[in-house]
């Protein structure tokens, strides 16, 4: 069988050799042999290991889809997620000091969306595998936080007694101060029927909240989450950030960027990730696209104390971007967007006198762009700090720094 030599990896976390060929779960400058699938090599045999190669801590890794990069040391993944930025980067011109990446710890997801179908038997929850829409069970997963793994067999009852046999559910579990928030989409249409059943497991096993297809059937408690010194109740479903590790590590990044900043506008603000903690020291203008986050933001503020003003706005920063005369009273602004960038709300801060912009990105490639757009209206790219609280994974994380003098 003809051998390959891997060159590179590429931004899913496959190994690339000469082809292009795919080979996922190798690493640069291994010897493989495989079949030739097209543009991908199946069956890959390992020939001569890379010297960043480890056993794999989890059991499930090479049946699950959950991870891709197991099988490389921390520092080796560290250091490519580094890269990857600023490969990126380097796409359009742009160059800056890259700061050595924070990981979250193994164990630390606090939230996870775990697929989960009826089968003849019960019911099966857990990851895709890699490549498949086969469900992988993952009981002894080292990913997730030990309340999120110890909730896998309820979620199993679950789908077993209301899922349907022609449906898949996702099953998005968040960890909260007052217990597990459960939000259930792709399920059937919610009747009478279903709604007490729904109710009633919400009342069995002890869950803080339980929602079907975005409506709360089931409330014991506000699953909380704290947000600086505030308490915010998000809505069900809604993004929260992966870890708490993680999420402190965005925050702490932010804060020394916009530094003593005493008006400061967070867009995309979802429920106050960065609003609320910045708002200990300086007054803050929060928009967000959806209505209920924002809410939740408003809430959480109204009930803290100690904190400076902020104020809200529900709009879509994608078709109604605030405009440079708006961004005007702001000494510095917090930019958190979607996977798609901020291209439109970015042509309107150039244009406006925000001097600090702390830029939050889950896409190196859009933010790559967006930065681009940045540095050529005169702003000046100081440093790119890599945040993973996705680790093993392939998904990028971070937070740079722009000032205009």
């Amino acid at each position: 069988m003809e051998q390959h030599h891997i060159i590179r990896l590429g931004h899913q976390g496959d190994g690339i050799a000469e082809g292009p060929l795919f080979a996922p779960l190798t690493l640069p400058d291994e010897i493989v042999t495989g079949i030739v699938d097209g543009k991908t090599l199946r069956d890959v045999k390992i020939v001569t290991p890379s010297e960043f190669r480890v056993k794999p801590p989890c059991p499930h890794f090479k049946s699950c889809g959950g991870c891709q990069l197991m099988h490389a040391s921390d520092d080796f993944v560290a250091r490519w997620k580094v890269d990857v930025v600023r490969t990126a980067m380097a796409a359009h011109g742009l160059s800056t000091q890259m700061r050595a990446c924070l990981t979250s710890p193994a164990r630390s997801r606090r939230r996870a969306a775990f697929s989960g179908r009826r089968t003849k038997k019960g019911a099966t929850v857990g990851f895709h595998a890699r490549g498949s829409d086969t469900i992988v069970e993952i009981p002894n997963c080292v990913l997730l936080t030990e309340d999120l793994k110890s909730v896998l067999p309820v979620l199993t009852e679950l789908t077993r007694a209301v899922a349907s046999r022609k449906g898949e559910l996702t099953l998005t579990v968040t960890s909260s101060a007052n217990g597990l928030d459960i939000a259930v989409s792709g399920g059937r249409a919610l009747d009478g029927e279903l709604q007490v059943q729904l109710g009633q497991f919400c009342e069995a096993h002890g869950l803080a909240r339980l929602s079907w297809n975005d409506e709360t059937i089931a409330m014991r408690h506000p699953p909380a989450q704290m947000f600086g010194s505030a308490q915010v109740t998000p809505p069900a479903g809604s993004f929260l950030q992966a870890t708490r590790e993680g999420e402190r590590d965005l925050v702490e990044a932010v804060k020394s960027i916009v530094g003593v900043a005493e008006q400061i506008v967070d867009l995309f603000s979802g429920c106050g990730t960065f609003s609320l903690p910045l708002a200990q020291t300086a007054e803050v203008h929060a928009v967000e696209g959806s209505a209920d986050m924002i809410a939740a933001l408003d809430q959480g503020w109204r009930r803290a104390s100690g904190m400076k003003r902020v104020t809200t706005e529900a709009r879509d920063l994608f078709r109604r971007p605030l405009l440079s005369d708006e961004l005007n009273k702001f000494d510095a602004a917090v930019i958190d967007p979607p996977r798609a960038g901020a291209e439109a709300q970015i042509a309107q801060l150039v244009k406006s006198n925000v001097k600090t912009i702390a830029y939050v990105s889950c896409n190196p490639t859009t933010f790559a762009r967006d930065a681009a757009a940045l540095v050529s209206a005169g702003f000046c790219l100081d440093f790119v700090q890599t945040v993973d609280q996705f680790r093993w994974s392939s998904h990028v994380e971070l937070v740079a720094s722009f000032t205009k003098s």
